[in-house]
């Protein structure tokens, strides 16, 4: 049996989050005779790493300090010529500038990938961060776009040649996520299981770009439109961050100026059973402020969801207005109010948009297309 190419991922961090989860996907799935993996962190990795079930996987950690760490690309370097990787590959703004230790330490088959946009490069137009694209563009052997609008961003704002660019959908589970599974009904509280309730959900990590704020005080809205609904109404928020404490906030004081307690919005904390928590679930709502190709809308659409998402970045390329789900604006409340409305109303919409988003997922988003597209793309590279 002839080596195996090794490849080294360096991201940011491996902490939870839709990056992470293609790294564990991609890992998880590709061919073991032919490719090993290794990652490196710039920072730090947590548990999330166990979802990586291959047993010889090693992760690194170069625990960079806090703002400008130069020696930080130094220890890169001497851990790339320990290791020695037929191929590097960097995602996002965060590790672009590793791309010249890589080049530096000999490796020759380089390739970076575009996931999304974070809240200081929305839509890729902070001027600095194009300047330093543009700079490295020599150095970057391929690039990978996972959506149209990163790929469109590269080639005609950034300037690469498109022999150089490659786009790659993320893949999802189809087995995993898939409401023909067994409903875990222990998972939620008690108030969840009435007669008739209709619960709104959604999955991400509670940050700025992902905007949960906006969703929450849609609901909050949703509920004071439709009173006569309120007992049946529920709101599912899954994950951590930031912005758990705000939209707390928001409801208990919804909740006083009611006089009422709160059994309308449940806020999981982070969870590792996210498809179990899916399938919980009727409709799924992105709000986020900006997007890749978001893993939660592929996953829900797996599980037969329809999808409320906000028009930005990818969302577009995924949720089919009217046919999987519906589009909104950034922080237009009282159209995302009136968007969870239309699903109350019209009850075999839910399930006619989710058998459709089904369809969608199994017709072009499957795990195995994608992994078969990155692996001719790192043959292609490595020849």
């Amino acid at each position: 049996m002839s080596r195996r190419i090794l490849i080294a991922h360096i991201v940011f961090s491996f902490d939870v989050g839709g990056l992470e989860n293609g790294v564990v996907n991609l890992i998880n799935h590709s061919n073991e005779q032919q490719f090993k993996h290794v990652i490196i962190c710039l920072s730090h990795y947590t548990d999330f790493f166990k979802k990586i079930k291959k047993k010889d996987v090693t992760i690194y950690a170069l625990n960079k300090k806090p703002g400008k760490d130069y020696p930080l690309f130094f220890r890169l370097y001497k851990l790339l010529k320990k290791i020695n990787p037929d191929i590097v590959h960097t995602r996002n703004m965060a590790t672009l500038e590793c791309q010249l230790p890589a080049m530096l330490a000999g490796i020759s088959a380089r390739v970076h990938g575009e996931h999304g946009w974070d809240m200081v490069d929305l839509a890729g137009g902070n001027k600095k961060y194009q300047l330093l694209r543009k700079l490295f563009v020599p150095i970057v052997k391929q690039y990978i776009a996972l959506s149209k609008e990163g790929y469109r961003y590269l080639h005609e704002t950034i300037g690469i040649n498109e022999k150089k660019l490659n786009h790659i959908y993320n893949g999802v589970d189809t087995e995993k996520f898939a409401l023909k599974q067994a409903i875990n009904t222990t998972l939620l509280p008690e108030s969840f299981y009435i007669q008739g309730r209709i619960v709104f959900g959604t999955v991400g990590r509670m940050a700025e770009v992902k905007n949960q704020i906006f969703l929450v005080q849609a609901f909050l809205k949703l509920l004071e439109m439709s009173p006569n609904n309120n007992k049946h109404l529920r709101l599912l928020i899954v994950g951590d961050g930031i912005l758990m404490q705000p939209a707390v906030k928001l409801v208990d004081d919804f909740c006083q100026k009611h006089n009422t307690d709160n059994h309308w919005v449940w806020f999981t904390g982070q969870s590792d059973q996210v498809h179990d928590l899916m399938r919980l679930m009727d409709v799924f709502v992105l709000p986020s402020l900006a997007e890749g190709i978001s893993n939660t809308i592929l996953e829900a659409m797996a599980t037969s969801l329809p999808v409320i998402a906000t028009n930005v970045g990818g969302n577009a390329e995924l949720v089919l207005p009217d046919s999987t789900g519906y589009l909104v604006d950034v922080n237009n409340t009282e159209q995302l109010a009136e968007t969870m409305l239309t699903y109350i109303n019209n009850p075999s919409l839910v399930k006619r948009h989710g058998d459709a988003g089904r369809k969608r997922i199994e017709d072009n988003f499957s795990l195995n297309t994608m992994i078969r597209q990155y692996e001719q793309l790192y043959q292609k590279v490595i020849n």
